[in-house]
């Protein structure tokens, strides 16, 4: 699938309308897109929760390229394993261990400004939806790599999430960086389309889907994910290990994946989004089980898409439930991947494995 630059409107129509909304021949794609999300200087974050501060790891990019290190964002989690539990630190500067299989080096090329990571499209189903992936260098652990299913936000394609500059808006330059982290440490990462070339948002929270879900598309596109997992599509990987996150739209349908699969996922980290069913300010968390995934969230807190309280009201359900959940907060930043999100992400998944 080609790519080329939705026109301005969209935009607009996205700020307004984010929140509502057989396998084929493999190519392999490493061009340059335009994007999603944007980053602006780095801003404190802080995460709510019962304990105490601690200092997590925040990332950054030097202007020489290299990756940085900062501990200026103030944290805390509620863990209901062991509530005096301190915050475990996000540390950037090591590779993964024998357990995921990683190896040192890494798939994507970065530079001051730019995250670029090749990856590999397949097409599922009788709509061709383009599923775009990718796997750690290095050789995969005996049961397989872990896999990250990423959901894109509305409107804008998948495609973004493999490469994104510093000047993007939506925090596009974090949500790449997670990627790579993802893949810099052992784990493999799927990123599916939305309908018609994603240039639309996900059926999660759109009646009458969000009330009768398995009549959706969207339903059908994970049933052919989850096969092409276990079958070798997307390459070695551990059915036994599946996580989520996304944005927006994609937060909603990360959220889908503990409420219609529940079992599958070893735990989720949603970025400017809320329950499953929840539309923007539009949101009712129901009681929720034990056994939801452990979750963490990512949010600004200035978000007039998705106002922060929303995922506030989710998280306060899960630690009412018993689940591990974690909410990290971004001061002066609106509906975006924060600056803490590629730390944050690989510790969340590496503490639940």
């Amino acid at each position: 699938m080609e790519f080329s630059a939705r026109p301005s409107w969209s935009l607009a129509l996205a700020l307004a309308l984010v929140a509502c909304g057989s396998t084929g021949g493999a190519t392999t794609d490493g061009s340059s897109v335009s994007g999603d999300s944007s980053t602006g200087d780095p801003a404190t974050t802080t995460t709510t929760g019962p304990d105490a501060p601690t200092t997590a790891s925040d990332v950054g990019t030097a202007s020489d390229g290299t990756t940085t290190t900062t501990t200026d964002a103030t944290t805390s989690t509620a863990s209901t394993s062991d509530p005096t539990a301190a915050t475990t630190e996000a540390d950037t500067s090591t590779t993964a261990g024998d357990d995921t299989g990683a190896v040192p080096g890494s798939r994507c090329e970065e530079t001051a400004t730019t995250i670029t990571c090749p990856k590999i499209t397949v097409e599922l189903g009788p709509w061709q939806r383009d599923v775009h992936y990718q796997v750690p260098l290095g050789e995969p652990p005996a049961g397989g790599w872990p896999v990250v299913l990423m959901f894109q936000g509305s409107f804008f394609t998948a495609e973004i999430t493999w490469i994104a500059t510093d000047d993007l808006p939506f925090g596009a330059y974090y949500q790449t960086h997670v990627v790579k982290q993802l893949l810099d440490h052992g784990y493999a990462v799927i990123t599916p389309e939305a309908k018609l070339d994603g240039g639309t948002f996900w059926d999660t929270n759109i009646p009458p889907y969000s009330l009768n879900w398995e009549s959706s598309e969207d339903h059908q596109l994970m049933l052919l994910i989850f096969a092409g997992i276990e079958d070798g599509t997307f390459g070695p990987l551990d059915v036994g290990r599946l996580f989520a996150t996304g944005i927006s739209s994609g937060g909603y349908m990360t959220s889908r994946m503990a409420v219609s699969y529940p079992g599958k996922f070893r735990a989720l980290a949603i970025a400017a989004g809320s329950y499953a069913t929840c539309s923007g300010p539009l949101c009712n968390v129901p009681d929720l089980e034990a056994d939801h995934p452990p979750t963490l969230f990512l949010h600004g807190e200035v978000d007039l898409t998705v106002p922060l309280v929303t995922a506030e009201a989710y998280y306060d359900e899960l630690l009412a439930s018993g689940v591990d959940a974690r909410l990290v907060t971004e001061p002066g930043e609106g509906h975006a991947w924060i600056a803490a999100s590629p730390a944050e992400v690989l510790a969340w998944f590496d503490g639940h494995p």
